[in-house]
């Protein structure tokens, strides 16, 4: 019987809820995957929709629109612009005093647009909120589906966290495309940086000793870095690009710019790290004498921390519906994701959904492609027919829901903290 751990351990059988004599659990369970059958059309024309026209951080108006549109014509009370964020929304269904939340994503990558499935994302979130909606008065709960904007760039969930958006969720999950099942990544702590060297202009021939040379700075400091990784932080890793320097060959450059990101298995180990590569671009402005500015860009990513008991719960369920959900592998090293940033303040669950993607890798134009294929289809509904199951088997064990509903008390006490990632 499909989640058959959930009828063992809590009140909440077979035989009804602990809110009296009602629906079976499995009754539940059956009426959430009606409503995923039932609307399956809608939803798969959303996710080839997303894809078809993809937008950027913080600029997904014509996505957020679609997705809230449609689950307001299901009966969502939808909050549209929360937090200050224009492509950011709130949608919810039911009254219960456990509120679930599911995360949708649904920004694109310049150039190659959905390279990371964030429509396969989006569109399994929404199948999750419209099949748990459908049974949430029988279970006491509230389904909560946030509009998540800039996960690629800049971290909506992190400027929602601040703005309040999760301040009544006592759980959240979504899941992510992928080329195979997981309970998800390593996901590593980041910060992003904009650096930018200003020095003088000169002849480089005539008078090469009355310039300041922008371009050896961004060189010194380069090799400085790569000096450093011997040293690193197991785990750390920087990248960057420059995106600027020089103008002719015949002049000093006078301005040079860069994007740098460091990356650390925690937020800690990322505080140390940033010193450290924070010291190698100053060593480029001390050799040179140029001025040096590092402006941080978007908000730093925490760690992912996966709650165990809705992982095993969500395995349950992807289990049950024919999929095989890898253990998340300690030795894997993945990206980063602003879900992090919500597993530090709230329970919170980020597995992977797979489809065949005949080899390609994310972050790459061929993995786009295969966003539309049968077997990203497939994901978007076991995808959202597993969360819905998972929040479900939360709602009605009683120990599940003591310890989320308690972890909400905590955190409210905790007030004005909560939204914030200790670094």
């Amino acid at each position: 019987m499909v989640m058959s751990e959930m009828d063992a351990r809590g009140t909440r059988g077979e035989r009804g809820t602990s809110f009296g004599v009602g629906p079976t659990a499995a009754d539940l369970r059956e009426r959430c995957r009606a409503t995923v059958t039932g609307r399956q059309d809608e939803v798969i024309a959303l996710s080839h929709s997303l894809h078809a026209e993809p937008e950027l951080a913080y600029e997904e108006h014509r996505s957020a629109k679609k997705i809230s549109d449609l689950v307001e014509g299901a009966g969502f009370r939808v909050e549209r612009g929360v937090s200050g964020l224009p492509t950011a929304f709130s949608a919810t269904a039911g009254s219960g005093d456990l509120v679930i939340g599911i995360c949708a994503e649904y920004d694109a990558l310049p150039d190659i647009g959905h390279a990371c499935g964030h429509n396969v994302n989006g569109a399994a979130s929404v199948t999750a909120a419209l099949a748990l909606a459908s049974v949430a008065d029988d279970i006491g709960v509230t389904v909560k589906l946030l509009g998540t904007p800039a996960e690629e760039f800049g971290g909506g969930k992190a400027d929602m966290l601040r703005g309040g958006a999760f301040d009544d969720v006592a759980a959240a999950m979504m899941v992510h495309a992928a080329p195979s099942d997981a309970m998800g990544m390593n996901s590593l702590a980041i910060s992003s940086w904009r650096v930018t060297y200003t020095g003088r202009e000169a002849h480089a021939a005539a008078l090469p000793y009355r310039g300041v040379n922008a371009a050896d700075a961004m060189m010194i400091a380069q090799v400085a870095i790569s000096a450093y990784r011997q040293q690193m932080v197991p785990g750390g890793v920087v990248h960057g690009i420059v995106t600027s320097g020089g103008e002719a060959s015949n002049v000093i450059p006078g301005r040079t710019t860069a994007a740098y990101d460091c990356r650390a298995e925690t937020v800690e180990e990322l505080q140390e790290l940033q010193a450290r590569i924070r010291a190698c671009f100053e060593a480029g402005a001390l050799a040179t004498g140029a001025e040096l500015a590092l402006e941080t860009v978007g908000n730093d990513y925490a760690d992912l921390r996966q709650d165990l008991e809705m992982s095993r719960l969500y395995g349950v369920a992807a289990t049950a519906l024919g999929r095989s959900v890898a253990p998340r592998d300690p030795a894997f090293r993945g990206g980063s994701t602003d879900m992090g940033n919500v597993s530090h303040v709230l329970p919170a669950i980020h597995p992977m959904i797979g489809y065949d993607c005949a080899g390609a890798i994310m972050h790459n134009p061929d993995f786009t492609r295969y966003g539309v294929t049968a077997g990203a289809d497939r994901a978007v509904l076991d995808g959202g027919l597993a969360m819905a199951w998972t929040a479900l088997a939360l709602a009605a064990d009683e120990e599940h829901r003591t310890r989320l509903l308690g972890r909400l008390a905590e955190r409210r006490q905790a007030a004005p903290a909560v939204g914030e990632v200790t670094q």
